[in-house]
């Protein structure tokens, strides 16, 4: 009976191969999506795991975590400067990173922030120091730039037109270790660097920042948090990173608590008046929410798709039945039992299926490959892909589905008699 079945299937092979088609192309999209969904959510919530508390001024808690733990670029409200000062002397706190960002340099996202958060953000350095001068920088993992190059920080993004500053010159001292998130992509720079070449020294009270901010918000150079006043910077300038009550404004601070116990209790004290604190993690699920939504509409939409291949391949599946009733005649004619023709038939087009959606599986596995490295490359969020053990479910549908699929044509020719089809 298979060497039967697959000499059918050399003979009928164009038709075989659009059955197989068929069906992979439409498990394909089902598979692309469910993978790609997943992708993306475990990505951001590695990419979030590495800050346990972000705490800056009252605002959209969602766009305060996009803009700091994913450096999306967008403007922040800046807080008093005196909240730095007040985390840094908490003992609650193992330890607070200030951030400022706004300017950029070949398409990477310059963040000012200190030498705690460079030296524990990716567990050390893969070559080169620390920065420890106002002229020095770090860069992530996939920053390609070299060691001891050159970075001009440009005002906002070239896109936008932006400005490159000419107050102060970066020199790359370090690169991070690899982290999986966007912070790779990133160029850490000292903080007070980043104060000094827009005008907010420390001695500045935070209100002047936020002065600075609203004397800006109808430029395009608002996007850098106030950031537009230009000043004076010396890059062999020493860092001093004891933070008192007269730091400028600024966007956000990420904090290191001591205890899981602490983390909830400093989220508490400062989501209140002028402060929001959030976990990263808690507002990244109110967007796998909206993530939710968006992959059962896109999963509707595979499941319409593979509705109407299984339609066409019932429509298929007639038409070749039609033109096999003299085959399926002279083997009834020859003494071939119903029921032999019934499991040549079934077998042959479940194993067209069967073949269709393990091929519809690997090609939405390489589809969602592709579609990550894509965004990955973009983003610097890495996305794993790979499958589940629900993913098992899926195709144990698919398979009962095809096994009731391929019971339609089989039946057609088990209730075919010798004399009809011969006649045909």
């Amino acid at each position: 009976m298979i060497r039967f079945i697959l000499s059918d299937l050399r003979r009928l092979w164009a038709g075989s191969l659009v059955v197989v088609l068929l069906v992979a192309l439409a498990t394909a999209l089902g598979v692309s999506v469910v993978l790609q969904e997943r992708a993306l959510r475990l990505g951001s919530a590695r990419a979030a795991d590495k800050f346990d508390l972000v705490i800056g001024a009252g605002g959209s808690e969602t766009q305060l975590v996009l803009s700091s733990v994913f450096l999306q670029p967008s403007p922040l409200p800046l807080m008093p400067g005196e909240v730095l000062g007040k985390l840094a002397a908490d003992p609650r706190v193992d330890w607070a990173a200030p951030i400022g960002f706004g300017d950029s340099f070949s398409g990477y996202p310059i963040v000012g922030t200190t030498t705690m958060l460079a030296e524990n953000l990716s567990g050390g350095l893969a070559e080169g120091k620390i920065f420890a001068r106002e002229g020095e920088a770090v860069i992530g993992s996939a920053v390609k730039l070299p060691l001891g190059g050159e970075i001009k920080p440009m005002h906002g993004s070239l896109e936008e037109g932006g400005e490159t500053h000419t107050e102060l010159v970066y020199h790359i001292a370090g690169r991070l270790r690899p982290t999986g998130t966007t912070w790779d992509r990133a160029i850490l720079v000292p903080i007070q660097a980043v104060w000094h070449i827009h005008g907010m020294e420390a001695e500045e009270h935070a209100e002047n920042g936020a002065e600075a901010l609203h004397d800006d918000e109808h430029e395009e150079a608002s996007a850098d948090h106030g950031h537009g006043h230009h000043g004076k910077a010396d890059p062999d300038a020493a860092l001093d990173e004891s933070w008192t009550a007269e730091a400028p404004g600024l966007p956000a601070i990420l904090v290191k608590p001591k205890t899981i116990a602490d983390a909830y209790k400093l989220r508490q004290d400062y989501r209140s008046g002028n402060t929001v604190a959030v976990f990263p993690g808690e507002v990244l699920t109110n967007l796998y929410a909206t993530l939710g939504d968006a992959k059962q509409i896109l999963v509707a939409v595979a499941s319409g798709a593979q509705a109407l291949v299984a339609a066409s391949l019932v429509l298929v599946t007639v038409i070749h039945i039609g033109q096999r009733r003299r085959q399926i005649g002279a083997l009834r004619a020859f003494g071939a039992p119903r029921g032999a023709i019934f499991g040549i038939v079934w077998l042959e087009f479940f194993f067209l299926v069967a073949i269709g959606i393990a091929l519809g599986f690997a090609l939405g596995y390489a589809a969602a490959l592709i579609l990550s490295g894509m965004l990955s490359q973009t983003s610097g969020v890495a996305m794993p892909v790979g499958f589940a053990r629900e993913d098992a479910w899926l195709a144990a549908v698919l398979l009962a589905f095809a096994t009731i699929l391929a019971a339609l044509p089989a039946v057609l020719a088990y209730r075919q008699s010798p004399a009809q089809a011969l006649r045909a």
